[in-house]
This record gives C-alpha cells, sequence and structure tokens, in this order.
C-alpha cells in the first residue's frame, strides 16, 4: 500500500509527512537488511577462503547467486502481492 493509499484510506486528503518519513525509512532498512543477507548468503556459498584476487570461478559464483537471489526476493513478492490482491480488503468485507 502507497503513502496516497494511506491517506485515503484514513480520509485525510494529503500525507503525513511524518507517516512518509516512516515509510521511507522502513523501506531503506528493508533493503538494507536483504542486502546484508545476500552478502552473507552468497559470501558462505562462494568463498572457500579469502584471497587478495577474485578468480573468475568465485566471480561467476557471486554473480549467479546474487542474480537467483534477486530473482527468489522478486518471485516471492510478487507472490504475496497476488495473495493479498486475491483476499477481500477489510473495509469491503464489512460493506457485505
Amino acid at each position: 500500500m502507497d503513502s496516497s493509499s494511506l491517506s485515503s484510506a484514513a480520509g485525510l486528503g494529503t500525507v503525513d509527512p511524518q507517516l512518509h518519513f516512516m515509510e521511507v525509512e522502513t523501506q531503506k532498512q528493508r533493503f538494507q537488511q536483504l542486502v546484508h543477507q545476500m552478502t552473507e548468503l552468497c559470501w558462505e556459498k562462494c568463498m572457500d577462503k579469502p584471497e587478495p584476487k577474485l578468480d573468475s570461478q568465485a566471480e561467476a559464483c557471486f554473480v549467479n547467486c546474487v542474480e537467483r537471489f534477486i530473482d527468489t526476493s522478486q518471485f516471492i513478492l510478487n507472490r504475496l502481492e497476488q495473495t493479498q490482491k486475491s483476499k477481500p480488503v477489510f473495509s469491503e468485507s464489512l460493506s457485505d
């Protein structure tokens, strides 16, 4: 739900700046968590022992790992959006 939907749902004409700030900060935090998870996962998977230089095999492993992590994250987000869209909204279920 974007910030304009939140303000419309609450019956407000404009978006509360504090609410918008909190939403942006929450998104930043989620992004940082994803990057941390991806780094940790791919490091464990692709690095046997740290070397002064990244060899081509480790580089290919990192590229593949990051691409699969992004694909999986996107798939999960899409699935959650589909699930959320298929469920009735709370206010709509009250009007029935």
